[in-house]
This record gives structure tokens, sequence and C-alpha cells, in this order.
């Protein structure tokens, strides 16, 4: 792989990570509720979904994507559709105070990292990232394990960038985003960038 594709796929990355979907609302409201420890340990779990999505892809689904295109576009266009929705969800709810209740607790690490794990795994979002949009980015006939390796590293750092802030944010100013005026504003702002990223992968060729 060359450098202009390793950059290619960490701003594809940090451009779907930072959209908010079921994962960043769940970690958001495991912040507000149970504060930064417990959510770092589900971010940890978010991330290694991810690093097994793109274990998969790497291994096999390079070969699916070139033989089966009409598969992977309707993939894309459900991803389109799904963006959609979650865009309209936030729109009208999104986080509410009801939510942050139902993620209090004094979780341990290990249920915490699962809790992350199994939400990214069954997250149309990741699923979406890397089987349609991943194989347009970086060329995955080319990958050697040595570009895997490099690749792994790329999706740490970058989703620990872009989740760590969200949850710290989030334990720090709990008092603050607990009011309705406050989550009113993450939601639509989220449904923007939802609406944003729909369009953005409606118009990739």
């Amino acid at each position: 792989m060359t450098l202009a594709g390793f950059l290619a796929y960490s701003g594809a990355l940090a451009i779907a990570a930072a959209i908010p979907g079921p994962g960043v609302t769940a970690l958001v409201a495991r912040a507000l509720g149970s504060g930064f420890r417990s959510s770092l340990a589900m971010s940890l779990g978010l991330v290694l979904g991810d690093l097994t999505y793109l274990t998969a892809v790497v291994l096999g689904l390079a070969m699916v994507a070139q033989t089966f295109g009409m598969v992977f576009l309707a993939i894309k266009w459900l991803g389109v559709a799904y963006l959609a929705w979650l865009a309209w969800s936030f729109w009208n709810s999104g986080i509410t105070p009801e939510t942050i209740e139902a993620k209090k607790g004094k979780d341990g690490f290990l249920p915490s990292l699962l809790a992350g794990l199994t939400l990214t795994l069954g997250n149309p979002k990741t699923m979406i990232f890397y089987l349609a949009i991943t194989p347009t980015v970086i060329d995955l006939r080319s990958v050697t394990l040595a570009d895997y390796g490099v690749l792994v590293a790329i999706t740490v750092a970058v989703l620990l960038l872009v989740l760590v802030p969200y949850l710290a944010l989030a334990s720090q100013a709990r008092w603050f985003l607990k009011t309705p005026r406050a989550l009113k504003a993450l939601n639509r702002t989220a449904a923007a960038f939802m609406v944003g990223a729909a369009a953005a992968i409606a118009a990739r060729q």
C-alpha cells in the first residue's frame, strides 16, 4: 500500500467514527451515566469490534467485493437509507435522559469491553464502512502482512482519538448534557452529520 492509501483510509475512518451512531450514542450515554472509566473500557470494545471487521475484510472480502459488485452496491444504498433513518431518529429523539439513566451502573472492565464489542459487531454503520466503503478507499488485493499491521495501528489510533474526546466531554459535562436543551442540540447536530454522510456515500462512485 502507498502512503496515499493509508491517509485515505485514516480520513475515511475518522469521518465514519465521528458521525454519531449506535456506538457513539451508547458510549456517550455510558459516560453520562457511569463516568470515564466504564466508558473507556466500552470504547476499547468498540475498537476491538472494528479490528474484527478489518481483519475479515483483509482476509477474504476483497475477492467478494470484486466478484459480487451488485451486492456491495446494494449494501451502499442500504447504508444510505440506514444513515438517513438514524438522522431522523436523532432529530426526533436521540439520546434522552431515560437512555442516560439506563446506562448507570458499576460495570467492571470486562463487561464494559464486551458490551462495546457486541455493539460494534451488530452495528450496521460499522458493517457498511468495512464492507462497502473500505474496498473503495484502499486496494485490498495489494495489502501485505506489514500493511495489515499498519492498518491495525491506524484503526486503533484513529478510533481512540475520535472516541475518547466524546466520552471525556460527556463524563466531565454530565450535569450540562443532561439538560433537555443540551441533549436536543447534541441530537440535532448528530442528525445533520448523518444526513451529510448519507449524501456523501450516495455521491461516491
